[in-house]
């Protein structure tokens, strides 16, 4: 299926790794020009090694999203190499896990640069000139945990919800200047993250790191861990111009783990 995006320019955060590395490869077969940021410089530059061998235009910056700088210095470094951005995939790493009162304020304060300044301040910097050019796509990697809190991860739980309500006042404004604004909700999925949290997990309940995982496993009607290249395909969709009535949105992909109509 032709997406219909070639030669436009996507910036995908966090992408040296896991399911935004998958998208970033996505959006490349599919003909984007590409600009990627992580705080990992050797990550960043082998995943930009291997995206370029696909045959698009990648850029890069090291910069920590969880920061003023490192936002300022990303928005900066695209508008230097593309001038402009018409796909956005925000995604940051995830905040410490904890149960709801063993956090100070400092903590929620630090979870909130994290998990919402960045996508705040990006979309601020380029949704305009998508509103401008009267197409863009905004799509942001949250978590299941909006639809369904998970155990000891409350600043998730909380900072995830309220970019999601972000996110969805946005849409309203921009959709009737063709821009686009979706989430998408990953389930458990094989990641870098997903490995740190059974650690967390296992030193928090003594169960095994094999138990935690064959539990995650089991949730899903099809009785396994999600793939990044899955829900990578699923991001790629949103981007599309095939994707053009689909605005507003929550999506789930989680396996089916959560069971429920809506």
């Amino acid at each position: 299926m032709d997406f219909g995006i070639r030669g436009r320019v996507a910036l995908v955060c966090g992408a040296s790794r896991g399911i935004a590395y998958a998208t970033a490869e996505e959006l490349a077969r599919e003909g984007c020009d590409l600009f990627i940021c992580s705080r990992d410089e050797a990550s960043l530059n082998a995943a930009a090694s291997k995206l370029r061998a696909l045959g698009v235009r990648v850029e890069q910056q090291v910069a920590d999203l969880a920061t003023a700088d490192g936002i300022a210095q990303v928005v900066d470094a695209v508008r230097q190499s593309f001038g402009h951005v018409d796909i956005l995939v925000c995604n940051t790493g995830g905040p410490p896990t904890g149960a709801p009162l063993t956090h100070d304020w400092a903590a929620w304060t630090k979870a909130s640069e994290l998990l919402l300044r960045s996508v705040v301040e990006l979309t601020r910097a380029f949704v305009p000139g998508m509103q401008e050019r009267k197409w863009g796509r905004v799509v942001t990697i949250t978590s299941l945990a909006v639809k369904r809190p998970q155990p000891a991860l409350v600043l998730s739980n909380s900072l995830r919800a309220a970019v999601t309500g972000y996110l969805r006042t946005l849409a309203n404004d921009v959709g009737k200047d063709g821009v686009t604004v979706n989430t998408v909700l990953p389930g458990f999925t094989a990641t870098e993250r997903l490995d740190a949290l059974a650690e967390a997990n296992s030193s928090r309940t003594g169960q095994s790191r094999d138990a935690i995982f064959s539990g995650w496993a089991a949730e899903s009607p099809l009785g396994r861990i999600g793939r990044p290249e899955e829900l990578a395909a699923v991001i790629a969709f949103l981007c599309s111009d095939r994707a053009g009535f689909m605005t507003g949105q929550a999506i789930l992909a989680d396996g089916g783990a959560i069971n429920a109509l809506l």
